[in-house]
């Protein structure tokens, strides 16, 4: 069977389909620059290996980078922990359970000199994924860098600061859509007026897609969001050509093989009309520059060797789409943080394309193909009428304003978790070819201790404010939060001024929290999307009988709490199975992201739910379960509590001892989750199942 595709694709094309395409016979490095921003191409340079790592502590993830550099790899990408990319300190009560685990840990200036110890910054390029907080994280990188006597003007790299998407899916904002352009902004005229070798934007369609976009919404969502950054900079005074030059672009390649190929080919040639219609000129500020990341969505947690199988297609699809540089996943990262060997093959899989397949020989070689070139054209005519409906629609703030944006992404992945429900889109090794038997070599997932990054994070902070100048940090910190007030200051250099003092991440984030609060996005999903692409499948129809089933035993729908703890904001999955469940016949309250355990034990006994549901992707699972099953203990709730997301072995067996009822990893069906719920349900309910355990219990399990 074929497998489905969201862009559809022809079984046969012909030079029919080239009819009234404008951009062919276009060469490279002219515009509209679809076969490439370089004349070159690979030819004279091959793409920039660029892996994104983020270990923990500062000087464990120095010595990946270090190893990395002298394998293979040619710029850094630096992964933040969850606290740090939401403003926290490592000490603060919302970072405990999360510090260290996703990423690195950066609370002060000595925390990044640290992190790039023994690198040479002013000759290696530094990518960092940072977005709510930027301020005092760019900051902190340049005053480091400055410390070791490295000029602004010598740093080169990029600082992701799309804070636009964070409010539409990937959720690590701190300040309301408003301020925090505002913010965009400033880094942006900083950056521009004192760093000329350092990019102040890239603006990401990768999270589209993980989030669930296809790839005519990738692109539209992307230049939406570029376009509303250009006029903001603009309206600063800046240049159109300045700021399209200092723009760079983020995009993911999926499993698409040939559709992925024809996106990266179709933003370079809507970049090119979307720059010229806002003022630039210049072939430079028209010629779209972008890094790739190969999908982390697409990763399976069974069969895991099967990933780098996956991982080299989408490799050499972002290849033959023209990507400038390239991350590429290791296999083991759909269970963890990536190991060692695995993020030697992922560089080792570019360097094998770059020297030994020949890839870089020849410049573009999907030039005048009839699908390439036809599907091109279709993607880029796809989006650009969505581009149209969003700038009809008030433009791309407006679209986040009204929840447009997550209601198409969300649409999109129920639609893609319904088709792989039902087996119309295979996934070899979870529901197509399953019965194979794996092999032994699974891979073992790279620990964390959490607990003992934070206390020696503790330490650290400790020392760094022992040692300072407390009147001089009090007074920086003041002049950051009347610049915010007083809407006057680049808010960037004052940051910088925080940062010397030795001021932390959290207290920065705190002085800008006196004007602007942390905002909190309304919570809700759209219903009948997935239930919709279900229509005709049994297992879904059998699935909403017994809802109904239970429902009229109940004299209601049942009913679920799905709560999202801890700082990680990926709500793909909470989103596509809350809404199916809703789909089903079920009644569904959503805690919101960010949830603590005691908010969300609260919750829990307010909404007097028949089934609890956690969501939590991040590694924290583990200490936020516990504080949250303690919590639980002290209220009256008899509700079973389930899990969903990657649970290692070893931590499902502690869930399981902690009162945990249920725990759904990836590739479990929505048929099969619905199932399970409501057997769990009717044995609470009517077979007299035992409440969750008490908080005595579970000390005595920890404690001894």
């Amino acid at each position: 069977m074929s497998r489905p595709r969201r862009v559809p694709l022809k079984p046969l094309y012909t030079s029919a389909d080239l009819d009234g395409i404008e951009h062919l016979g276009s060469q490279p490095g002219a515009q509209p620059f679809v076969r490439g921003p370089y004349a070159s191409m690979y030819t004279s340079r091959p793409w920039t290996i660029r892996q994104y790592a983020g270990y923990a502590d500062a000087a464990d993830s120095n010595l990946a980078f270090r190893k990395a550099l002298a394998h293979g790899a040619q710029g850094l990408s630096v992964a933040f922990d969850l606290p740090t990319q939401l403003g926290y300190d490592s000490t603060d009560q919302e970072a405990r359970a999360d510090v260290g685990l996703a990423g690195v840990a950066i609370d002060t200036v000595e925390d990044m000199a640290r992190l790039f110890e023994g690198i040479a910054l002013d000759r290696v390029s530094v990518s960092m994924t940072m977005n709510g907080a930027v301020l005092p994280v760019l900051a902190a990188f340049i005053v480091a860098a400055e410390e070791r006597g490295i000029a602004r003007d010598s740093l080169s790299g990029t600082v992701q600061n799309d804070i636009l998407k964070e409010f539409m899916v990937r959720n690590t904002y701190v300040f309301a859509p408003e301020p925090s352009m505002r913010i965009v902004a400033d880094v942006a005229q900083f950056v521009n007026e004192h760093m000329p070798r350092f990019k102040a934007l890239s603006v990401s369609g990768y999270h589209f897609q993980e989030a669930g976009a296809d790839a005519s919404l990738e692109l539209a969502l992307t230049f939406a969001n570029a376009r509303e950054y250009l006029r903001a900079l603009r309206a600063r005074g800046l240049e159109a050509e300045a700021v399209c030059e200092q723009l760079s672009f983020f995009f993911g390649t999926g499993t698409d093989f040939y559709t992925e190929i024809a996106k990266l080919r179709a933003a370079r040639l809507l970049w090119s009309g979307i720059a010229a219609e806002e003022g630039a000129s210049t072939p430079k500020s028209r010629a779209l520059r972008m890094h790739c990341q190969t999908s982390g969505w697409s990763l399976s947690p069974t069969r895991t060797h099967n990933n780098i199988v996956r991982t080299t297609v989408e490799a050499m699809a972002a290849v033959f789409g023209g990507t400038q540089s390239l991350h590429t996943n290791a296999h083991d990262e759909a269970l963890a943080l990536p190991s060692a060997s695995a993020s030697q093959l992922a560089r080792d899989t570019q360097l094998i394309l770059q020297h030994e397949m020949g890839l870089c020989d020849v410049i573009d070689p999907w030039a005048g193909s009839y699908m390439m070139e036809s599907l091109t054209a279709d993607l880029a005519g796809r989006a650009r009428e969505m581009i149209d409906e969003i700038e009809a629609g008030g433009g791309a703030r407006e679209a986040i304003r009204t929840g447009w944006v997550r209601e198409q992404i969300h649409a999109s992945a129920a639609a893609t978790q319904a088709r792989i429900d039902t087996g119309e889109q295979m996934i070899v090794g979870t529901n197509a070819f399953a019965a194979i038997e794996a092999d032994d070599d699974a891979p073992e997932c790279v620990a964390i201790d959490g607990e003992r990054v934070r206390v020696q994070q503790s330490r650290r902070i400790s020392e760094v404010k022992r040692r300072r100048d407390e009147y001089r940090v009090s007074t920086t910190l003041s002049a950051l939060t009347r610049a915010a007030h007083d809407d006057a200051g680049n808010l960037l250099a004052l940051t910088i001024d925080c940062m010397r003092a030795r001021a932390t991440v959290g207290e920065c984030t705190r002085a800008l929290e006196a004007v602007w609060p942390r905002y909190v996005q309304p919570s809700d999903v759209t219903s009948n999307a997935y239930g919709t692409q279900c229509a005709e499948d049994e297992a879904w129809h059998a699935a909403s009988a017994q809802v109904a089933r239970l429902a009229k035993k109940l004299g209601r729908k049942p009913r679920l709490l799905m709560a999202k703890i801890g700082l990680d904001g990926h709500d793909r999955g909470a989103n596509v199975v809350s809404a199916a469940l809703k789909d089903a016949g079920f009644d569904v309250a959503m805690s919101g992201l960010f949830a603590s355990p005691t908010r969300a034990a609260r919750f829990a006994a307010e909404e007097r739910c028949d089934v609890i549901g956690i969501s939590s992707l991040a590694g924290a699972h583990g200490s936020l379960m516990l504080q949250f099953m303690r919590e639980l203990g002290e209220t009256d709730v008899c509700a079973p509590v389930v899990v969903g997301g990657i649970v290692p072995d070893n931590d499902a067996r502690s869930l399981r001892n902690m009162g945990v009822a249920e725990i759904f990893g990836p590739g479990t069906t929505v048929h099969e989750i619905v199932a399970r719920l409501v057997r769990l349900i009717e044995t609470s309910r009517f077979g007299g199942a035992a409440r969750p355990r008490r908080v005595a219990d579970l000390d005595r399990e920890r404690y001894g």
